[in-house]
């Protein structure tokens, strides 16, 4: 009811703000045939095309995190409960460091190790899940192999086309028609219904594009390849520097700060203010107008 009726509701949890809850890491198999693709290419345009960093890869999180959950997918739950559930794995939900070692105190995740993780990433790949996380560098605490049948974020960008519910990746797919045969399996793949057929040609709508990649793991040609955007997307630092970011789009910095209670702790307050002396110039005056605080005012103008 609240993911395919109500509509305000959706737009207050996915919309409601420039900076967003999730992101989408990309797909390292699809990184992996562009990679082999552009070793036939001599183009100068292609010179370093698939260049990744570390926090834009679900294998970088797995590697480096120190505790790792795995727990049932509550997106294909739900749909279950209604007879809606597609056929992809139900236990490959991630979680990482301190929250899933909660989750696994608790019962409510199992531990697995390293190589289990990277295995069931692969299995996600196989299944051409997408992979939505936090929406930060450091520190990543979930990341979901998400359906575009059932999961909310996805079935939200479908709904909403170009509003995205979840930061895309930094990349764009790009379809080479002179390797193309036509076969439809991107459009097939495609979990936000990105790609269309134009005639006899098919073509990514890149205002809709996730940027996910599983159109370019699917294609049986390597037709796709991987581009890097126009504009680089901007992760936050960590959850503090994303929470700063999201109050003052909403106009509620105020409310994050004493509402929260954040005051009564120098340590949050500290972790709030250390954010905020990080942000670009317009988003300051934007933070020191909402806080009417000459404290705040004053600290701002010394950086």
């Amino acid at each position: 009811q609240y993911m395919n009726v109500e509509e305000d509701f959706i737009k207050d949890l996915f919309y409601s703000s420039e900076t967003k809850l999730g992101r989408v890491f990309i797909n390292e198999d699809a990184l992996e045939k562009t990679r082999e693709a552009q070793k036939t290419m001599s183009s100068n345009t292609l010179d370093n095309l698939v260049q990744v960093l570390d926090y834009e890869k679900a294998s970088h999180i797995i590697e480096t995190s120190d505790h790792m959950g795995i727990s049932m997918c509550y997106c294909r739950h739900k749909m279950q409960h209604v007879g809606k559930a597609c056929d992809a794995p139900m236990d490959i939900c991630m979680t990482f460091g301190n929250v899933a070692n909660s989750l696994i105190n608790n019962g409510y995740a199992r531990r697995v190790d390293k190589i289990e993780g990277m295995d069931l990433l692969q299995q996600a790949y196989d299944s051409n899940l997408v992979q939505c996380g936090e929406n930060v560098r450091e520190g990543v605490t979930f990341i979901c192999n998400c359906c575009g049948c059932c999961c909310e974020a996805l079935v939200a960008a479908k709904k909403f086309g170009m509003m995205h519910p979840v930061e895309t990746t930094n990349f764009i797919p790009k379809i080479n028609h002179d390797t193309c045969v036509s076969c439809g399996k991107c459009l097939k793949v495609c979990p936000v219904n990105a790609i269309k057929k134009v005639e006899s040609e098919y073509v990514v709508q890149e205002e809709l594009c996730l940027g996910c990649g599983v159109c370019g793991r699917a294609c049986p040609k390597s037709s796709i390849l991987l581009m890097p955007r126009e504009t680089r997307v901007i992760t936050p630092i960590n959850s503090v520097h994303r929470s700063v970011l999201m109050a003052i789009e909403k106009g509620m910095l105020q409310e994050l700060i004493f509402d929260n209670k954040a005051l009564f702790s120098h340590r949050a307050m500290a972790a709030i203010l250390g954010a905020i002396l990080k942000l670009s110039p317009v988003h300051k005056i934007m933070a020191s107008k909402q806080m009417k605080s000459v404290y705040l005012e004053k600290l701002l103008k010394n950086y």
